[in-house]
């Protein structure tokens, strides 16, 4: 077998794996280490495996990823959600459909101190679903509003996803940061005016709720402080050269650990949980780094990520043609892998044919929208049949309300989704102007 097809069957071993229920991570280390001896040998694979493991958990980088699980984590047992819907809900709940738009803002909000897409969704619904229904919202828009909401948790910074794209792309993490702020906030207007088109068309699935007064407004916008505090610390503090991205982890970590103390509704069990929960998800992310250094090291072995570079810019077809391609195989991948995967998987194969287009783009512009592109490009496999995560997730808290009916509710947004990927890939510019500003 030539090198090419050695490394065609390992994603064809990889697939078979994960089709059998083999966690993920050993999906793709197996196949790795049969292709990296067979084409290696048995003394190259044992000389890449002593070294694999420390040349990878070893990079300094890394820590910022449990420390910003840490930061979510300590966000979701302190209880910082309720009082971000409560406040957004007395701002737009007197709209119909206004409930579900208060639950998209307080997503956006809970995002900005979490970095995970299913912890926000999770956290939210345990405090925005019981108010929907008990206000009669149907439960396919109440569901889907919830589910597509938790993809905010990954779009607005600080993104678990985004710093390993930065990482696996070696590109500046608050530059990433920077790029998705614009973003996110078109996403959450976006996912405001689905809901406000679907309120329109059918008003009985989103009742109007009566109109908060401006003291009790004012009242719940005490309570988001320590939400406001910790963003502008950690971020202030980011792009302002007080501290790196790894050190505002740590003070956003502390920060939030504080914030949820002093509420006090961090109780011992809660901290514990915090700690169990982050070394878990951390341990998850990391078997997941190895298996894909592990698959990637035989792919590069195989040439395979300059063939697939060398014949992509000899396409002969428009560059941004080539772009929209990657983005719609990464909507097919979503079907079958989470975004971890996708991207330690991927990005060594299709970072470097994407750097070898020209796009019109300066290198470090190009490899950040591209990033930007490709975390929102993975936001669909969260919500989107037949996997969609963060569905599974709200149903399993919402049993009364069948998952098909999640699934058709998410549609509408979905479509927004797809209307912001295309402006964006048409205007370059909108998710670089504050990179751009920062130089």
């Amino acid at each position: 077998m030539s090198t090419l097809q050695i490394a065609m069957a390992l994603f064809a071993g990889m697939l078979v794996l994960m089709a059998l229920r083999v966690p993920i991570a050993m999906s793709m280390f197996i196949p790795g280490a049969i292709g990296y001896w067979a084409i290696g040998g048995e003394a190259a694979l044992f000389n890449q495996l002593k070294g694999m493991t420390y040349a990878r958990l070893s990079v300094y980088d890394l820590s910022v990823i449990p420390l910003f699980i840490l930061m979510g984590q300590f966000a979701t047992q302190g209880g910082l959600s309720a009082a971000l819907f409560k406040f957004a809900n007395s701002l737009v709940g007197h709209f119909k459909g206004g409930m579900a738009m208060a639950a998209i803002l307080a997503c956006a909000a809970f995002g900005s101190v979490c970095g995970s897409s299913v912890a926000t969704a999770a956290t939210v619904a345990q405090v925005a679903l019981p108010e929907m229904n008990r206000y009669g919202y149907s439960g396919r828009l109440s569901t889907a509003t919830l589910a597509v909401g938790g993809t905010l948790g990954i779009l607005v910074p600080p993104s678990v996803p985004l710093v390993i794209y930065a990482i696996l792309a070696e590109q500046n993490i608050a530059k990433l940061f920077a790029a998705a702020f614009i973003p996110a906030i078109i996403a959450t207007i976006g996912y405001c005016a689905a809901i406000a088109i679907v309120v329109a068309r059918r008003p009985e699935l989103g009742p109007a709720q009566p109109k908060a007064s401006w003291n009790e407004r004012g009242r719940l916008l005490i309570g988001i402080w320590p939400v406001v505090a910790i963003f502008i610390i950690v971020f202030g503090g980011i792009y302002d050269g007080f501290f790196t991205p790894t050190e505002g982890a740590a003070v956003g970590a502390t920060s939030t650990f504080v914030a949820a103390a002093a509420k006090g509704e961090l109780s011992f069990e809660a901290f514990r949980r915090s700690f169990l929960a982050t070394a878990e998800t951390t341990g998850m992310i990391f078997m997941i780094f190895l298996g894909a250094d592990m698959l990637n090291s035989a792919l590069a072995l195989s040439q395979m990520p300059a063939q697939v570079a060398q014949f992509v810019s000899g396409l002969q077809v428009a560059p941004i043609l080539i772009v929209i391609g990657i983005l719609m195989f990464y909507i097919v991948l979503g079907a079958v892998m989470d975004e971890l995967s996708m991207l330690v998987l991927t990005i060594p194969v299709l970072f470097p044919a994407v750097m070898a287009l020209d796009l019109g783009l300066p290198p470090a512009e190009k490899a950040i929208w591209f990033g930007i592109l490709v975390l929102m490009t993975v936001e669909f496999g969260l919500v989107a049949p037949p996997v969609g995560l963060n569905v599974y997730v709200i149903n399993s808290l919402a049993r009364d309300v069948p998952m098909s009916e999640t699934y058709k509710g998410v549609m509408p947004f979905l479509a927004s989704d797809l209307i912001r990927l295309a402006f964006l890939i048409g205007f370059p510019g909108i998710t670089l102007y504050l990179v751009r500003m920062m130089n």
